[in-house]
């Protein structure tokens, strides 16, 4: 490169601007607290090889007067294609979206409420939306090739980001420039997660730690999909089909279908039951296969429809696989409903009940929809005082349909984070890991993190450092009163142990 191309590119880097955020103070009572803090709704810019290639936006809540040692968590929500939202206004920040107690979506419009279970008063919050999310964009072509002649201008991939390690290092990359911008490299640090971003934080405690050195306290993983084989297993698969069950279970046993529990059943006694015979009658069957003997596997099946309120002959014919999908319509096809695949004690309507496959929406994510992107939006351009031109992308799709794991060997193993999470706990072995589901969420099953730590083989002072709860509700357990409550309360104790 000549001094004139150098001189050039310096001054490319030099004059881009993100789009102008905002700095604005609050009051809230929360916790028995009356905070005062400041919110930064604010773009910080990320750079490959030393050139800015994009601005990821986030909201960032600091308490005033409470000094630069206090606990701070990133949070992210997952998708991949998910904006921060969900986490942001679910559960954690100073304002909160209106649900029912039960976790019902209430009637539009959209309702903006203080939160009095916000983490902020034990905590400062970052809600980062990754690129394609939120306002997060990358720079168009004609930004970055600003000021360069023909020769030097610089193509680039719009999907840059949309794959599994090149998003880890642009949270890395953020989270250094986040601490570094507001001299918190002295704070304990905090990352929580929620789904795919359950899978990003516990793969990030390893990479943060060890490629962006930023010490972590603690490591919040909820509602994980932690391997992904668990999240679409085959005909060949045992695994996948057993964690599901006690689930369905305590689906079947909630909307008064199954044939072993009354409905109000206590759900710890369905999922001890449940769990019991998913790993050892059905984990039996499921490996056998037609080498089992058929008096056996019928009444294995026997048992499965008498748990699950479903046909024995279905679930004959699917040597016992049914995905959950497929039990969501199942379940309640006589009343024309469907259950929620996030939360299964939720009921929608089917509306096209005579057709063979279901074409209608999850009552849970697809419902729920209009009741964050409202909440977003008035929070951030009314509330925060942020005006900008761009979309808010709650949940983008092209980015999730776009998703890729970075070219591979095809005989490397299955994707996952488990192994990652084991060796941030071996780096740093004072680092605490919390561990949540909702019983209901038929997506990502809880028991596949339970069976998933018992098998870590971890080292027994390490085992100490992970809490495992779980709460009543689905994948957003959250939106529960009670679940959110005593949520707060638990991580409040986590944190407060961990720094």
């Amino acid at each position: 490169m000549t001094e004139e191309e150098k001189k050039t590119d310096a001054a490319v880097k030099k004059n881009y601007e993100p789009p102008k955020g905002s700095i604005t103070t609050h009051q809230l009572s929360a916790g028995g607290q009356n905070i005062s803090y400041k919110a930064h709704a604010e773009w910080i810019v990320l750079h490959k090889k030393d050139k800015p290639l994009s601005d990821m936006f986030h909201v960032a809540y600091m308490a005033k007067n409470k000094g630069e040692n206090r606990p701070i968590t990133f949070v992210l929500n997952g998708g991949p294609g998910a904006a921060s939202a969900y986490l942001h206004l679910g559960a954690l920040g100073p304002k909160k979206v209106l649900f029912n107690d039960d976790g019902t979506a209430p009637k539009p419009p959209v309702k903006l409420i203080d939160n009095k279970d916000t983490w902020l008063s034990f905590s400062d919050l970052v809600f980062i939306d990754p690129i394609g999310t939120g306002f997060s964009r990358m720079l168009d072509e004609e930004e970055i090739n600003k000021g360069k002649d023909k020769e030097n201008k610089q193509k680039i991939d719009d999907k840059e980001y949309f794959k599994l390690n090149r998003d880890l290092e642009s949270l890395g990359e953020f989270i250094q420039r986040f601490l570094s911008k507001h001299g918190r490299w002295e704070s304990p640090v905090y990352i929580a997660g929620e789904s795919y971003g359950g899978f990003r934080v516990a793969c990030l405690a390893k990479r943060l730690q060890q490629g962006h050195g930023v010490g972590l306290n603690g490591v919040i993983v909820i509602s994980p999909a932690l391997e992904f084989i668990l999240l679409n297993p085959s005909d060949y698969d045992i695994q996948g089909w057993a964690d599901e069950f006690p689930s369905l279970a305590l689906a079947a046993m909630w909307h008064g279908k199954s044939k072993i529990f009354k409905k109000g059943t206590p759900i710890d006694e369905v999922l001890k039951s449940a769990e019991d015979f998913a790993h050892n009658e059905m984990v039996r069957m499921l490996s056998m296969g037609n080498i089992m003997n058929g008096d056996e596997k019928a009444i294995i099946i026997k048992k499965m429809a008498d748990y699950l309120g479903i046909s024995e002959e279905k679930l004959k014919k699917a040597e016992g696989r049914i995905p959950f999908w497929k039990f969501s319509r199942m379940l309640l096809k006589d009343e024309n409903k469907v259950i929620g695949y996030y939360d299964s004690s939720v009921q929608g309507v089917d509306p096209y009940p005579d057709r063979e496959s279901f074409e209608g929406p999850d009552p849970t994510l697809f419902g729920n929809e209009r009741i964050f992107a409202a909440g977003i939006n008035a929070h951030i351009r009314k509330n925060l005082g942020i005006e900008t031109d761009r979309d808010y992308h709650l949940l983008n799709m092209e980015v999730n349909q776009s998703w890729k794991f970075e070219e591979a060997h095809a005989f490397l193993r299955q994707v996952g984070a488990t192994d990652e999470l084991r060796y941030g706990m071996a780096l740093n072995p004072h680092m605490k890991v919390f561990i949540t589901h909702g019983y209901h969420d038929l997506v990502t099953p809880y028991y596949s993190s339970k069976r998933l730590v018992a098998q870590m083989r971890l080292d027994p002072e390490l085992s100490k450092n992970i809490t495992m709860k779980n709460y009543c509700g689905g994948h957003m357990f959250y939106s529960w009163k009670e679940s959110r409550e005593q949520f707060k309360k638990d991580i409040f104790k986590f944190i407060e142990e961990s720094r």
